[in-house]
């Protein structure tokens, strides 16, 4: 999309790192990631009994999942936080640097 915003084609070999910063596009991606984390962040902290929580700690039903790619919501979050994310959420300091970790692997990869 930036590339036709710019009238660039892809036989001029401009690399999408120096075309990003032409148009100072926000990357979707890393955003995405970034309010994922937020969300995150913001359901580890609720107090009461809301379905908010209640789904992000639901599990499923017992027994084996079925093969394939298919990946829960909290999946990523567990691979930067750890299986204990509910309970990291709680030091503000630590969650903040684990944010960075967390959207980085989004970063270029266009």
């Amino acid at each position: 999309m930036e590339r036709s915003i710019m009238k660039i084609r892809k036989i001029q070999k401009i690399r999408h790192t120096h075309i990003r910063q032409k148009t100072q596009a926000i990357d979707a991606l890393n955003y995405s990631q970034k309010l994922k984390w937020r969300w995150a962040d913001h359901v580890a902290r609720l107090s009461d009994n809301r379905w908010t929580r209640k789904t992000t700690q639901w599990t499923g039903p017992l027994g084996l999942r079925k093969r394939g790619p298919n990946a829960r919501w909290v999946d990523d979050i567990i691979k930067v936080a750890g299986p204990h994310w509910l309970r990291a959420a709680e030091n503000r300091e630590y969650w903040s640097s684990l944010e960075e970790a967390f959207t980085f692997h989004g970063e270029g990869s266009c």
